[in-house]
């Protein structure tokens, strides 16, 4: 049977993101579903050819299309083409839309929020039979991050541009300020340090401590509540209007309004590096753009702590699509295979700043190398261990990432307090969960 998707039910009324979940099946149907359009180059036409839709732009996404070229000259059966298709959720959007017109990619790029969606749908190709029959193995990969592509003992996406949120800090500021050349250990350690780190000037003009995201903010947020100790949910039982989740929104709003020490930025990334503010939390797979891109030294650090230690793992894996013909597949998997190999998934990580999503990527000579040249890039792999995957009601969901930072907005730019944001969105995220509850029992 083939995958069905209801779009009216699985696209948002703005057209934006997933909303809704509808009911499909398929996994492993074979349907054969036409590939999107493309040109095959004169010499490849003779190969099968495999379609990947990708979320990157810039550094990851040329980074990207070097993989893609070298795979395409390291063998003479098959041709990837990788198409851009925007952000992640704009990715995830134009597939859903792309399944209604039976046309659809053989390999897709989902964030750890989006392919929870497509997954119970039924629309992901389990992918437990390749690995049985070829020379990958799961085993091979981080085991957090391989985990949390896994359901039912079966695995349906495989890390690959995964990331952390990390603390970034302007190294030369702190230097003109007196401060240790560290991260700091607690949020309210950063916070005593403001008033020396804010006298300074940054092209004629004082920084703010730190900003926070207009738009999905509320990734780095996660990883902020564990840290006052809070959870958006624990399980499918939503805590987000509870506890440390409200400390740590309130926190966050007195410090842009009351202490004047932050705001909410379009790209916190961009004023960083433009020296506007002198700390920011941020993936570690902007680490390559933010190094280059800053005329100052930049520094990295562990999350701060304020009760508890909390990082949530991020990022983006691969999936095959149900829907593609056996022969498609299966070449699909030959480009899984290639990325994972320790000398690409660590030229990966080198040339953008995602974590090795292999242990042996870990080990090259090319990886040692960069850690010793870049310590930044080793704090980053460092704090894995400590990390976790993001509160359930966030992952699955459907547009809970959206209510959660539409919630942050309010309190970022209209002074809201974040007791009573929280339990508007507590109620908005108890609703989608009742929608998707008995879905997540049979998937998950």
């Amino acid at each position: 049977m083939t995958p069905s998707l209801n779009r009216r039910h699985f696209l948002g009324a703005t057209g934006a993101g997933l909303l809704a979940l509808a009911t499909g099946c398929g996994s492993g149907s074979g349907s054969g579903m036409a590939q999107p359009e493309g040109k095959v180059p004169a010499q490849y036409s003779k190969r099968q050819r495999v379609v990947i839709w990708y979320p990157w732009a810039a550094v990851p996404g040329e980074a990207f299309q070097r993989l893609v070229t070298a795979f395409n000259g390291a063998q003479n059966d098959i041709y990837v083409e990788a198409q851009y298709q925007g952000s992640y959720d704009e990715t995830a959007q134009k597939l859903a839309t792309a399944m209604q017109a039976r046309q659809l990619p053989d390999l897709c790029v989902f964030s750890d929020v989006t392919w929870n969606k497509f997954h119970l749908n039924d629309t992901l190709e389990p992918l437990g039979s390749y690995f049985s029959a070829g020379s990958l193995k799961p085993a091979e990969y981080v085991d957090q991050l391989i985990a949390e592509g896994t359901a039912k003992n079966e695995t349906w996406w495989v890390p690959f541009a995964r990331s952390t949120p990390i603390f970034y800090y302007n190294k030369d500021l702190f230097e003109a300020a007196g401060l240790p050349d560290r991260g700091p250990k607690t949020w309210s350690e950063l916070r005593e340090w403001s008033k020396a780190i804010t006298a300074q000037k940054v092209g004629g003009q004082n920084p703010k401590l730190t900003a926070y995201a207009q738009v999905d903010g509320d990734w780095q947020f996660q990883g902020t509540v564990w840290q006052w100790s809070g959870n958006y949910s624990k399980g499918l039982d939503v805590t987000i209007d509870t506890g440390g989740a409200v400390e740590a929104g309130e926190w966050q709003r007195k410090l842009i309004h009351d202490d004047k020490l932050a705001y909410m930025a379009q790209s916190p990334k961009l004023d960083f590096s433009n020296g506007l503010i002198a700390t920011l939390v941020e993936s570690t797979g902007a680490l390559t753009g933010i190094t280059k891109d800053s005329p100052f030294k930049v520094g990295t650090a562990y999350l701060p702590e304020e009760t508890a230690f909390g990082c949530p793992t991020g990022g983006g894996g691969l999936s095959i699509m149900a829907g593609a013909s056996k022969e498609r597949k299966q070449a699909a998997f030959e480009f899984l295979k290639f990325v994972a190999r320790a000398e690409n998934a660590a030229r990966w990580t080198v040339e953008t700043g995602y974590l090795p999503a292999t242990k042996a990527a870990m080990e090259t000579p090319e990886m040692l190398k960069l850690f010793d040249e870049n310590p930044n890039f080793k704090k980053a792999v460092d704090q894995l261990p400590r990390t976790k995957a993001q509160d359930p009601v966030r992952l699955l969901v459907p547009n809970a990432n959206r209510a959660i930072y539409g919630g942050l907005q309010k309190i970022y730019a209209d002074n809201q307090p974040a007791e009573a944001v929280f339990k508007a969105v507590g109620a908005e995220l108890r609703k989608g969960v009742e929608s998707i509850r008995k879905t997540v029992e049979k998937h998950m």
